[in-house]
């Protein structure tokens, strides 16, 4: 069961701009591709990738398994939100909490190590 309204914002400039917002703060180390499902709110990928750098890979049709992190990730976080949950009904300290909590989950496919501990040894470890 739905907990909100049908989402909202989710058009090709809606998700450009977000994109383009999300990855303006992310070191040049984690800024480098991004991939994506055949929707068409990617219909401005070459607009981001002209903006940010980030190549844009797409998934073959039905297949979940190439963004296999993602699918993961969604997983998770619908222990949180259900599908369908509109955001919007909550604070960014409800959703910092939210990722924090995720950020800081041991994960066997990181041998048991958290995803903070992980991004912090990929952006301090010498090249």
């Amino acid at each position: 069961m739905k907990n909100g309204p049908a989402l909202a914002g989710h058009g090709a400039e809606a998700v450009k701009n977000a994109t383009i917002e999300a990855v303006a703060f992310l070191p040049e180390k984690l800024r480098q591709t991004l991939t994506w499902d055949r929707g068409t709110e990617m219909a401005a990928h070459t607009e981001i990738t002209r903006q940010t750098g980030l190549a844009i890979f797409f998934c073959d049709p039905h297949s979940p398994w190439q963004r296999g992190t993602n699918e993961n990730t969604n997983g998770l976080l619908r222990q949180y939100f259900p599908k369908g949950t509109d955001l919007s009904r909550y604070n960014p300290e409800q959703l910092a909490a939210v990722a924090h909590t995720l950020n800081t989950r041991p994960r066997k496919v990181l041998d048991w190590k958290t995803p903070a501990e992980v991004l912090q040894r990929v952006l301090y470890s010498r090249p």
